[in-house]
């Protein structure tokens, strides 16, 4: 029997902290923020891929054509990554709550609340949020679009410092910081 292989590479965009990237033959399966630590993407990847192999292989990852996006998404550009193949390893209700992130414009932000209504889960805003958090995809996928029903920044998994930067990069400015202090670091 044939053990899958996950590849993975790293990129630093612009001066920008390096991102990790994850991918099976189908396309990107994951992406790590700056400063994540190993053991929880190795831990992560041993659920849902047991017995996978990894290999550091950056051309298996750039056929897919993330990096001169990812490059144009850091430096500013309107990017859409709607052509990278990606590879979604989640529940079937992650992969519906991922499906509606993908909806979310650029430069646009939707509270949790907006984002339960808009699957048709209107009372779900918890689990909603949970499957947001557990998000393996950030930027690709783009969780840090949601804010709190108080318009405000809460919870990110890369902290709120990154979630405030991209939402600054894309042009919003109007959101306070009022998350929990864990997640401001």
């Amino acid at each position: 029997m044939t053990r899958s292989v996950i590849y993975w590479t790293q990129l630093e965009p612009g001066n920008a902290a390096s991102w990790t990237f994850l991918a099976t033959e189908q396309g990107i399966c994951r992406v790590l923020y700056p400063g994540d630590s190993p053991d929880r993407w190795i831990s992560w990847l041993k659920r849902l891929a047991p017995g996978a192999q990894l290999k550091e292989n950056r051309e298996a990852i750039d056929r897919f054509g993330i990096f001169e996006l990812w490059n144009d998404y850091f430096n500013g550009k309107r990017v859409s990554f709607d052509s990278v193949p990606l590879n979604e390893l989640g529940t079937p209700f992650q992969q519906e709550v991922w499906a509606q992130l993908r909806q979310i414009p650029y430069g646009t932000v939707w509270t949790y609340r907006e984002l339960a209504a808009a699957i048709g889960r209107p009372q779900a805003v918890r689990a909603v949020g949970t499957a947001n958090g557990a998000n393996p995809l950030p930027i690709l996928v783009p969780c840090h679009r949601v804010i709190g029903s108080n318009r405000t920044l809460v919870g990110y998994r890369g902290g709120l410092a990154i979630k405030e930067m991209l939402l600054h990069l894309e042009g919003v400015e109007s959101i306070d910081s009022k998350g929990h202090a864990r997640f401001q670091f």
